[in-house]
């Protein structure tokens, strides 16, 4: 480890910016959220720290740097454009024992800079000790989306009721086990959702009981998106991450499973056509009596759980049992899909509105209005399709769509294994024939279909009606085994 990592605190602490550009912008910034008192010498200064000047949150020394201006200082950054100068900064530091960061070259100075995760209270720092600044960064997004911004306000509460708790719990063994559970269970949970009164509650209520008891868990309904895991939320993931069961259906991308806990339980409830390995009463109540048992539940679908997922069945059953629930959106699929296609679903010249539904087949017959998906200007997403397309074609010609309108099949979208099939609301069938796409495969109809060979964008095969027009590239499957439809 070349350099210790510390926490300074600079609240109403006398420090020196050398330097008045942008570079010296930011350091700026930091002290000034930290509670600095600052000072910033340079000749002159670019317009977001004359704004500060205005404003009189910096005070400026208009001349270049001379020995003396770190007297005082608690400590100081050279963030000037002339080596000579930051140079004689450092050294001036040294002399004076004070803090000098020097930027862009941090052997010179006696700190470095990391890369900062602002939650305050909650704050997290990541170097490489000046060996790769961009790596930091890099890390430093990774642990973004790790720590949500609702950390700051579960640190707040912590700090509030911590002499309470180690009053409650004398035993320090005890009072960690309540801080594990409370900061990883409905507490925290409520913090995030936005809840903080409901927050309060629940910790009064476990302070107390004054016992370490397990009460009611709670169920998290997440959309898992429809296949690639890099389009999860960042709230999705850390659910995934903490929840104790995972109740799943088939839709779900195994690389978007295997995202989840590795201990928890894993409970498949996936339903593809005549075969259902789980009712759907059976399934709502199922989430209701894992968590009545003490466990995060979580409930984790392909695409948007709110469309054509069900979802609102089973929090109507957790509402009406009274079980904690919140629910995260996820991608879904005709979004993704089309995104990763190269089709825009609305387009100034092509399509003002568009409209999801189910081509899902019952008795062989689909009971839709299919007089307004005719319509022109619009596109139409058929979701569960692929059976029924024959169904499909016929009736949107027979109420007036012309054959020849555009109209394309996307494979399980957004995943290595995406094919993008194009043609006409006349030939889809043909070409389902012919190339038997594999589901799930998404259906999409309108002008905006004929953008697709220009848009596309993703690295998977594409075939128009005269035939592939790039290969099926080798992936790993990412779809579950447990079996396929639409």
């Amino acid at each position: 480890m070349d350099h210790l990592p510390i926490f300074l605190s600079v609240k109403d602490r006398f420090c020196v910016v050398i330097g008045g550009g942008e570079i010296a912008t930011r350091k700026v910034a930091l002290l000034l959220r930290a509670g600095a008192h600052v000072q910033v010498v340079s000749p002159g200064l670019c317009p977001n720290l004359d704004k500060l000047r205005h404003e009189g949150r910096i005070e400026h020394v208009a001349r270049a740097y001379e020995d003396g201006d770190l007297d005082d200082a608690y400590l100081a950054f050279a963030a000037t454009d002339d080596e000579q100068t930051n140079h004689r900064v450092a050294e001036a530091g040294r002399a004076m024992q004070i803090p000098v960061n020097v930027v862009d070259h941090p052997e010179d100075g006696s700190f470095i800079m990391p890369s900062i995760i602002d939650r305050s209270p909650v704050v997290a720092a990541v170097s490489t000790g000046g060996a790769s600044p961009v790596l930091a960064r890099l890390i430093r997004s990774r642990l973004e989306s790790m720590i949500p911004a609702g950390y700051g306000r579960l640190g707040e509460l912590a700090g509030r009721f911590r002499e309470r708790v180690k009053q409650t719990f004398a035993n320090p063994a005890d009072r960690r086990r309540f801080w594990d559970r409370v900061l990883q269970g409905n507490v925290a949970e409520r913090v995030f959702s936005g809840h903080m009164q409901e927050a309060e509650f629940l910790m009064e209520e476990e302070l107390g009981a004054g016992m370490l008891q397990p009460g009611v868990g709670e169920v998290y309904l997440v959309g898992g998106g429809p296949g690639d895991p890099d389009l999860l939320t960042f709230r999705a993931l850390r659910l995934m991450q903490q929840a104790d069961v995972v109740v799943y259906d088939r839709l779900v991308a195994t690389a978007v499973l295997d995202m989840t806990r590795s201990d928890a339980e894993r409970i498949y409830v996936g339903k593809e056509r005549d075969n259902h390995a789980m009712r759907q009463e059976e399934i709502n109540q199922l989430l209701a009596d894992l968590a009545k048992q003490g466990k995060r539940v979580i409930r984790l679908k392909g695409g948007d759980p709110f469309i054509f997922g069900r979802g609102g069945e089973e929090i109507d059953t957790l509402a009406s049992q009274g079980v904690p629930f919140q629910v995260v959106p996820g991608i879904t699929a005709a979004s993704g899909c089309a995104s990763y296609g190269g089709i825009p679903l609305t387009h100034r010249d092509y399509a003002q509105s568009v409209t999801f539904v189910t081509g899902h087949l019952k008795d062989n017959t689909m009971n839709l209005n299919w007089k307004q998906l005719a319509q022109p200007n619009q596109t139409v997403v058929f979701y569960m399709g692929l059976k029924g397309l024959p169904v499909i074609s016929r009736e949107l010609q027979a109420h007036g769509m012309p054959g020849d309108t555009p109209a394309a099949l996307v494979q399980q979208g957004t995943t290595p294994m995406q094919r993008v099939f194009t043609g006409t609301v006349a030939t889809l069938p043909d070409i389902v024939d012919r190339e038997q796409p594999k589901p799930p495969t998404l259906i999409i109809v309108g002008e905006v279909v004929q953008l697709q060979e220009r848009l596309s964008w993703f690295g998977a095969s594409a075939t128009s009606e005269q035939g592939a027009t790039s290969p099926v590239q080798p992936g790993t499957e990412l779809y579950s085994p447990h079996g396929r439809d639409e």
